[in-house]
């Protein structure tokens, strides 16, 4: 925990209907008129509008931070609705930026809102982070957050990072020009697809509110300097046993863009850095994967008995419960890693993998094809292509 000085200066007055709105702000000694005209004058970027984005950009915007900006291209999806609480059910199908600006508006009429409906990568982060103050990260994948970390070192801005996964959530502050960067906590990404998406295992709704609120708080702190920054220090929260933690984080000489001598001195492509552009090309080869149609006409033969295949669900359980392609056998993913799949695999037929959405069911493959099924393929798209393309009647999720 460190004590650091206010990061923006005051701007002007505030309006009769200002100093009625933020009353509960201005009776707190440690924020008082001064603050709150700090936070007025503020410029805050949040990136992604969804778990952890949408609570945050709420009360962001409820505190009376003056600029909001939003960074998020995707569209709002009926399984977002469970836990991103900014967006409802009549904005399904619009994109998350102006459904998030509308609740904005709602929220607190006296901020301003600049969307970036555009996917940020290494040809547009410098320009679209260097107006503001603090970044707030509200992304899910390890690419754009080593994208915002190495442009936020860079550009020298406080870069306030959160990541949650089912029941468990992280946060922390980090500032190269304070202490240390996520490269100096997290110097390599994982391996593709070793850590699952929020989409394959799940998220408790209400721990993105939680984890989201932690970032405002830290967002408020570094914009008033009030309190102590969770900058060195990494705060874990298990909602299930309702257990904080906190673990010492320090800066790395060796760090690759913040250390001593730097070796990443502008910013890369973060797709191949973290190894999901090789993935893709695996998963795209032609020799390995099978298309969903292609599938449906397989299945069709097997019926007819003109084909000889077992169709594999590498799922969990409880996502067979929702919705599968018909015709498959269970082995979840995990017994593929640890070797026992394989002895029920038939090697006298092809093996046909496949997933939610393709990620899971080329990992079982390479697996698979390291055990000895040179013919052994995966469907590409998994199951949500399956209903997209063949059954749209059936659920997603």
């Amino acid at each position: 925990m460190v004590k650091l000085p206010p990061h923006v200066e005051p701007g002007g007055d505030l309006s009769p209907e200002e100093l009625r709105r933020y009353s509960r702000h201005l009776a707190l000694p440690d924020i008082g008129l001064l603050g709150q005209q700090r936070l007025k004058n503020a410029k805050v970027l949040c990136v992604g509008a969804g778990g952890l984005g949408g609570p945050a950009l709420m009360y962001l915007a409820a505190a009376g931070v003056g600029t909001l900006g939003i960074v998020e291209f995707d569209t709002v999806e009926e399984s977002n609705l469970q836990r991103q609480i900014i967006h409802g059910q009549s904005d399904v199908g619009r994109l998350k930026a102006e459904s998030a600006r509308d609740a904005i508006h709602d929220i607190n009429p006296h901020v301003t809102v600049t969307l970036h409906p555009d996917r940020l990568d290494s040809t547009n982060a410098m320009g679209v982070l260097a107006p503001y103050d603090v970044i707030i990260d509200g992304t899910d994948n390890f690419a754009t957050r080593y994208l915002i970390n190495d442009a936020c070192v860079l550009l020298g801005k406080p870069y306030v990072w959160g990541s949650i996964y089912q029941f468990e959530g992280q946060a922390s502050v980090f500032w190269a020009q304070h202490g240390p960067c996520y490269r100096c906590v997290f110097p390599e990404p994982p391996p593709p697809g070793s850590v699952p998406s929020c989409a394959e295992g799940g998220v408790l709704g209400v721990l993105c509110a939680s984890i989201g609120s932690i970032q405002v708080t830290e967002a408020i702190k570094l914009i008033t300097g009030i309190g102590d920054s969770l900058l060195g220090t990494l705060i874990t929260f298990d909602a299930l046993d309702m257990d904080y933690r906190r673990v010492t984080v320090r800066k790395n000489p060796q760090c690759a863009v913040c250390g001593d001598t730097p070796t990443v001195t502008e910013l890369l492509d973060y797709e191949v850095f973290c190894g999901v552009a090789q993935a893709q090309e695996i998963d795209d080869s032609s020799e390995q994967i099978v298309s969903v149609l292609e599938l449906r006409d397989l299945l069709a033969q097997r019926a007819a008995g003109e084909q000889e295949f077992v169709l594999v669900d590498v799922r969990e359980p409880y996502e067979v419960d929702i919705v599968d392609i018909p015709g498959n056998v269970l082995i979840p993913l995990d017994r593929f890693v640890d070797g026992t799949a394989f002895t029920d695999l038939p090697r006298d037929r092809q093996v046909i993998l496949y997933c939610k959405s393709g990620q899971r069911s080329s990992d079982a493959l390479a697996l698979t094809r390291l055990a000895g099924f040179a013919d052994a393929v995966h469907v590409m798209g998994g199951v949500l292509a399956w209903v997209a393309q063949v059954e749209p009647d059936r659920p997603t999720y």
